[in-house]
């Protein structure tokens, strides 16, 4: 069971809500995300594209601009050498056009997943140079491409790095790192330690948005132009899961802005496919909805099709390949439930079930889906989770891990082991010879110093509202937060002792609870659903009052049950009828 958290910043909320006149409601929920001074807090509530930082302030940016317009106005063949996640195609969507745009002859190329892999491939660089390609500019990779960069170079190529990912080191025997970067002509990472840039954590899509801001510049071009990037950059900052905080968050809230708006036909046909038309686009559907789909091509197909889908001109083709999308997305989400059904019952069904951390090797699981499996593993049994699949030439996965372990920094512990590894303190990627996957599993788990309490899953709460407070004036001052993801989660309430006087199940299934509650000292009716508490629900009340009670319950009897919430308020319309409704995340029987 989740342990319930009220979180609490040592700040004067009052004061600071007549400082900014903002409700008090927001402040907390804004000082429970580290934002707790007054300029901070005007600061988010108004993101604006002039609050940018300089994109000069990134080390080798006036570098590496600089050798792009030198290639194109010396009429060289560049390529741009993108990822097949989607941010890497975004981003390679957005360097693509933008070279275009100044008159480059270039061309994309995004890896194969499995017969290429990740980043820069040698074989791939060959290829271009016998094409006739002189310069390369990766987008959401290469920090860590050391010998395929050293490769080019030796071909004679240009190479100009794009990336924000972790900067790659080795681990002295002191216990120093040593950090390692290969030898291109120009690396645009804000990660690097001498990199003065002050936000270090754009996407790729944000780092390629800056590169052609600068460019832009320098080729004579208004660099107003530039901000057209913005909404697909938004695209890869909410994909990529990065903070929504501070340049991301402007870009994520500006980019939203001009989606709604947006006149690009691939993105329209998507939109439409998703049944998502006079909608106001919102995070969420980027995150869960479009963000899939363009992910889905580079796991089950080619990359290539969601750039296509970007950069198509014909309405019939862009439709075409939305729905290519959309079939892909929904393949890739039953592939994936058939994936995480097998392998919970493998870990149920052995001493796996009693690990810190999971090590889960199954050959057959699609290697395209290993880290979104290794993501349910993690929510299921609140632990780490690596998940193997057999690659191409040895097993390669994906890792997933929780708040309380570094996964990147443990994997570093048993990099012998491994025939290669990268990744984030919360995801990391990894291939391995077959014979080593026990003893990985031994060491990661021998090393672990998880705890009980570590692994318990939490519910951080962010104010305790009572329902009769509840109002559209509420809900409106909530959204006004948005975009919400990491770094800005989307606010959690809660409320003890609460009047529940009717419980129904629903759905096909009736998985689905609603319950009919009460605001004290009110007669007045709010909906509360939870979408998946049914089992929950009966386990609970046959445990306290018995099967006989619960059946008089489920079919609909009046109650008069206290409960403890923990929900999100939102807007219910119905038929024409506009009501609060409350989302519930938890609960449980009232102890009193």
């Amino acid at each position: 069971m989740a342990r319930w958290m009220l979180k609490q910043r040592a700040v004067n909320i009052k004061k600071l809500s007549e400082a900014t006149g903002i409700s008090e409601t927001l402040v907390t929920i804004l000082a429970n995300r580290d934002i707790k001074t007054e300029e901070e807090i005007i600061k988010f509530m108004n993101p604006s594209i002039e609050n940018l930082q300089n994109p000069l302030l990134m080390k080798d940016m006036d570098k590496g601009t600089g050798i792009i317009k030198d290639a194109i106005e010396e009429g060289k063949k560049i390529v741009v050498y993108g990822d097949y996640d989607a941010d890497g195609i975004i981003s390679t969507y957005i360097l693509y056009s933008a070279l275009l745009r100044c008159g480059a002859e270039v061309k994309y190329h995004i890896p194969d997943r499995i017969m290429e892999g990740y980043g820069i491939n040698s074989d791939s660089i060959k290829t271009l140079k016998e094409e006739g390609y002189e310069v390369i500019i990766t987008c959401d990779n290469g920090i860590s491409a050391i010998e395929q960069v050293k490769f080019a170079k030796e071909l004679g190529m240009t190479i100009v790095i794009t990336d924000h990912h972790d900067i790659p080191f080795m681990v002295k025997d002191n216990g120093e790192r040593e950090f390692t970067i290969p030898e291109a002509d120009a690396i645009i990472n804000p990660k690097q330690q001498d990199c003065k840039y002050p936000f270090k954590i754009l996407c790729g899509a944000g780092v390629a948005f800056k590169f052609v801001q600068v460019l832009y510049g320098k080729m004579g071009i208004d660099k107003r132009e530039a901000y057209k990037f913005i909404e697909y950059a938004a695209i890869g900052t909410i994909c990529d899961v990065v903070d929504l905080i501070g340049e991301n968050r402007i870009i994520a809230k500006s980019g939203l802005g001009l989606l709604n708006s947006t006149s690009n036909i691939g993105i329209k046909a998507l939109i439409k496919e998703n049944s998502l038309e006079n909608k106001n686009i919102v995070s969420y559907h980027i995150g869960f909805v479009i963000g899939p789909c363009i992910n889905a091509t580079g796991r089950l197909d080619s990359a290539a099709l969601a750039l296509k889908l970007l950069l198509s001109e014909d309405e019939k083709e862009a439709q075409d390949l939305a729905k290519k999308l959309r079939q892909l997305n929904i393949e890739r989400q039953n592939m994936t439930v058939d994936s995480v059904n097998q392998i919970i019952d493998m870990i149920e069904n052995s001493n796996m079930k009693d690990d810190k951390v999971l090590v889960v090797y199954k050959p057959d699981v699609h290697e395209s889906i290993a880290g979104i499996v290794a993501g349910r593993l993690k929510e299921r049994y609140s632990v780490p989770a690596i998940v193997l699949t057999q690659g191409e030439k040895t097993p390669k996965g994906s890792g997933r891990s929780i708040e309380e372990y570094n996964m990147f920094e443990e994997l570093i512990k048993c990099k012998d082991l491994m025939e290669k590894f990268g990744g984030h303190p919360l995801a990391a990627g990894l291939s391995i010879k077959e014979e080593n996957i026990d003893k990985l599993r031994k060491t990661l788990n021998d090393n672990c110093t998880l705890t009980e309490e570590d692994i318990i899953p939490k519910i951080r709460i962010d104010k305790r509202i009572p329902l009769e407070q509840l109002s559209f004036k509420l809900i409106e001052d909530i959204e006004r937060l948005e975009p919400f993801g990491k770094g800005n989660s989307s606010p959690i309430f809660a409320e003890k002792e609460v009047t529940v006087f009717r419980i129904y199940l629903m759905g096909k299934e009736k998985s689905v609870l609603k319950l009919f509650v009460r605001p004290k000292g009110s007669m007045e009716k709010i909906d509360a659903i939870s979408f998946d508490g049914a089992d929950k629900f009966k386990q609970l009340i046959e445990e306290v009052y018995g099967e006989e009670k619960l059946i008089e319950i489920i079919n609909g009897a009046f109650t008069n049950l206290k409960m403890d919430l923990i929900f999100s308020p939102s807007i219910n319309e119905y038929n024409g009828n506009v009501s609060l409704q409350l989302i519930v995340k938890d609960f449980r029987l009232s102890s009193s």
